[in-house]
């Protein structure tokens, strides 16, 4: 279940992307099927533990795939020269981090010039909504922190010398599921309401019929859980908000 656009990416068969925050890899391995050279990285080791074995079914599944590696580091000092991704995907990171503005120079420094940074955030209405209803939903260790604006999330990537060349948001049908946990309890998987959801959801996501996704599409506008965002790194200067 991808948040970013492979249309707004463009073609990224050889080029070194760095899914910064990774968890599990879901980018990563998107990345990977695509042809990139990938490294997942994540400060937590149990995030991406597993994250090497998917990497190596994928390619021996299909040789057209990239490579891929998983480092754990922390965000505010990455183990990388400066310069040298083509492509940096956070998503549903900065959410999380104290030091927000640490960790977008760093990305900052490790992106070539010219590179992309792709981010998305919870968007700024249902996720305040889902902290007025439940405290259980952000108030957990390593749990949300803050609620961005998008001007706010915007000026975050500009103020640090990238320039926003486009955005739009994603994930409409995931707004309800949170909100229903959110009503019934984040922790409350038996109830009826809840299971209902929940099921629809992952036969959406396996099943990919056209009609949801279009639905979805059309929802996003209005009903996205997520802001996505794309910013360029160019040479000297700071980035303006388009």
């Amino acid at each position: 279940m991808l948040s970013v656009r492979a249309s707004e990416i463009g073609e990224i068969r050889g080029k070194l992307v760095l899914d910064f925050g990774s968890g599990a890899g879901r980018h990563a391995f998107w990345a990977v099927t695509q042809g990139a050279e990938v490294v997942a990285v994540d400060i937590a080791f149990t995030e991406i533990e597993t994250v090497p074995e998917f990497f190596s079914a994928l390619v021996a599944e299909d040789p057209r795939c990239g490579y891929g590696c998983a480092v754990q580091a922390s965000g505010l000092e990455l183990p990388f020269a400066a310069g040298i991704f083509d492509i940096v995907i956070a998503s549903e990171v900065f959410e999380h981090i104290p030091d927000d503005k640490g960790a977008m120079r760093e990305i900052y420094r490790i992106l070539r010039p010219g590179g992309m940074l792709c981010v998305t955030v919870p968007r700024f209405v249902p996720e305040a909504l889902y902290w007025a209803v439940s405290s259980e939903y952000h108030n957990v260790p390593g749990g949300h922190i803050r609620i961005y604006r998008r001007s706010q999330v915007f000026s975050l990537a500009s103020t640090a010398g990238l320039r926003i060349i486009a955005s739009h948001h994603a994930h409409a049908f995931h707004t309800p599921y949170w909100l229903i946990r959110c009503l019934v309890g984040v922790s409350n998987t038996r109830s009826k309401l809840f299971q209902g959801y929940h099921r629809f959801l992952v036969w959406e996501i396996t099943r990919k019929p056209k009609w949801t996704g279009l639905a979805e599409r059309l929802l996003n506008p209005l009903a996205g859980k997520s802001l996505v965002f794309y910013a360029r790194k160019e040479a000297g200067g700071h980035g303006q908000n388009l």
